[in-house]
């Protein structure tokens, strides 16, 4: 018995077509109601008060039917809450909101770090002590002025570079003994702080707003220096970094990054919610 013929091109082709055209209306009314569903989300968040949902409807130029079916969907998932019969912006648009807000303001620091690194031709650094950590927020360097390696945990080398140092110069008593049990001074250069005791002497004599320096502590043939930034109790700093026969250059490109600072401390002090 001869076996049932295969279909042919021609004969497959008209279900590819019918797949291809069944899936491009749904694919088209899926975009639909993500854009009716922003729409209707940037139309609440214009009302602080609130707003009825035929008011949205209208601002939006949806159907009734539609606007409403749609506001229940958001309500649902978060993006709006309903309080007597007005909608307004959930939780989740509100997170969504500040994500947007941190970035903005992440991109206005890295702007200013990359002004103050062309200034003054130095990689430069700004750091936060947060949650009793050494966190580096952002870095701006070249290729021709790379910032230091990272070689030891910055977190746990605080002793031994110009930003730790800077940082627990600006934290009382109490919380410079709780890093330290937590970071122990450890050697990381012949030229690092032997021992807390020692660190601490200096950190004492250190004033909170007195630029500190270090030559060689972290990595050999580099040295840095970082000025101390207090907003409310949040301690932070701008730093830089050079190659240590550079270091003549150290102490005149900080007093020039004091007066950049100076100029652009609004900036900066934004960045403190990062």
């Amino acid at each position: 018995m001869r076996p049932p013929e295969q279909p042919g091109p021609r004969e497959r082709q008209p279900r590819q077509q019918t797949a291809a055209t069944e899936e491009q209306p749904h694919s088209a009314t899926l975009i639909g109601s993500v854009q009716r569903a922003m729409r209707l989300l940037e139309s609440v968040a214009e009302h602080a008060h609130g707003a009825p949902a035929k008011q949205l409807a209208r601002e939006t130029g949806l159907a009734l039917p539609t606007a409403y079916h749609l506001l229940r969907t958001l309500v649902h998932e978060g993006y709006l809450r309903r309080d007597k019969g007005l909608f307004f912006l959930g939780e989740a648009a509100e997170r969504l909101s500040s994500s947007g807000a941190r970035q903005k303001r992440r991109s206005t620091v890295v702007e200013t770090l990359a002004v103050w690194r062309d200034a003054i031709g130095v990689p430069v650094y700004y750091a936060m002590y947060q949650d009793g950590e050494i966190e580096v927020m952002c870095v701006s360097d070249t290729p021709g002025n790379p910032a230091v390696e990272e070689w030891a945990d910055f977190r746990e080398t605080g002793h031994a570079h110009a930003i730790g140092q800077c940082l627990l110069s600006q934290l009382d008593e109490d919380a410079r003994r709780d890093h330290l049990d937590r970071y122990p001074v450890q050697s990381i250069t012949p030229y690092t702080v032997r021992d807390d005791h020692a660190l601490l002497r200096r950190l004492e004599r250190t004033r909170r707003t007195q630029p500190v320096t270090e030559r060689q502590e972290y990595a050999l043939g580099t040295v840095c220096a970082a000025i101390p930034i207090t907003v409310g109790a949040t301690a932070a700093t701008v730093a830089i970094s050079m190659p240590a026969h550079q270091a003549d250059r150290l102490l005149p490109a900080v007093r020039q990054l004091q007066g950049e600072i100076g100029r652009l401390l609004g900036s900066l002090a934004i960045s403190i919610s990062i």
